[in-house]
């Protein structure tokens, strides 16, 4: 086990090293820069922008920003906001528990519910449940993040007034409800396309389990349909699924950048953003790579997790 970490954990590094100069060089090489700030402003010259140029080290060849960058990086220095003046870990901090809370919030719904939901539509296969169970998850498939948020908002805000628009709390009002409150709309929007999702593959899963020949055989022995499928399917088919949850990461960060956005959620997504609209590349590198160690780390505690619960999974 010590042994599959360790090279996961090099592979990991390589990979890290690889996104890490893709992005760099895209964000560098791309039109504007980091400098188009200051020329925008009135009255700058050219002289002046080459010597914030050379002040900031962006005179330098591609490779030599980049080794100075990355060593820097590894070493706890993020480098600092253009924006702000801030450290960019101190940035991407501030911005952390917010999504993290709307990430956890959203997959909790999505898998509790699409399980559930994909569990119900295998046993009662071609039933009426199941046929308008699978035309939901089309539909929920089709529609795309922001639409339904734009959507969630004028009916359940500005119609009926149930909910907040926005934000994450009131001002001078951040109790546990207030938070609750503002946290149900982009919550529900970002886990309506992984219902959809994770009721399709459980459902392919549950089926497969349900023809398998231990299943017969526990019906065989007598006992109850209840205790079988607790038992026998549903154990049996969270295995897989557990592979998909570190699949997702990337899907659900993908939709809480939407989804931050439509809500002026204040998390890491938004965040991005803001730091490509102000050319604050040093955050957006920050997130970039802080997004990679997300996908990461989910992707290897997946794999632990499964050699953990499946006796026939063996990590050499």
């Amino acid at each position: 086990m010590l042994r599959y970490i360790l090279s996961r954990l090099g592979q990991s590094l390589i990979l890290l090293l690889i996104v890490s100069f893709i992005g760099f060089a895209v964000l560098t090489l791309a039109p504007g820069g980091p400098l188009s700030q200051f020329a925008l402003s009135p009255g700058m010259t050219q002289e002046q922008i080459d010597k914030i140029a050379e002040q900031m080290g962006l005179n330098r060849p591609l490779w030599v920003q980049y080794i100075d960058w990355f060593t820097h990086m590894i070493t706890g220095d993020w480098g600092t906001s253009y924006r702000d003046g801030q450290p960019v870990l101190h940035v991407i901090g501030s911005h952390l528990f917010a999504t993290l809370l709307l990430m956890g919030t959203a997959t909790t719904l999505s898998v509790s519910i699409g399980s559930s939901i994909g569990i119900l539509s295998a046993i009662r296969r071609g039933s009426l449940f199941d046929t308008t169970m699978t035309i939901a998850a089309m539909i929920a498939l089709s529609i795309p993040t922001f639409w339904f948020g734009l959507i969630a908002i004028y009916i359940f805000s500005l119609n009926l007034g149930w909910l907040p628009a926005g934000n994450m709390y009131n001002i001078g009002d951040q109790s546990v409800l207030d938070y609750l409150r503002h946290l149900i709309l982009p919550a529900s929007v970002l886990a309506l396309v992984d219902v959809a999702i994770w009721s399709r593959y459980m459902r392919t899963s549950t089926l497969n389990v349900i023809n398998q020949d231990f299943v017969r055989t526990a019906r065989a022995k007598g006992l109850s349909s209840r205790r079988v499928l607790l038992k026998h399917i549903v154990g049996n088919s969270l295995v897989p699924m557990i592979t998909l949850a570190g699949l997702q990461v990337p899907m659900v960060l993908g939709g809480a950048l939407v989804t931050e956005t439509v809500f002026t959620w204040p998390g890491m997504g938004r965040l991005f953003l803001d730091s490509l609209g102000y050319s604050d590349y040093p955050v957006v590198m920050g997130l970039l790579m802080a997004s990679a160690l997300l996908v990461l780390i989910g992707n290897l505690a997946a794999d632990l997790l499964i050699a953990q619960i499946d006796p026939r999974v063996r990590l050499d």
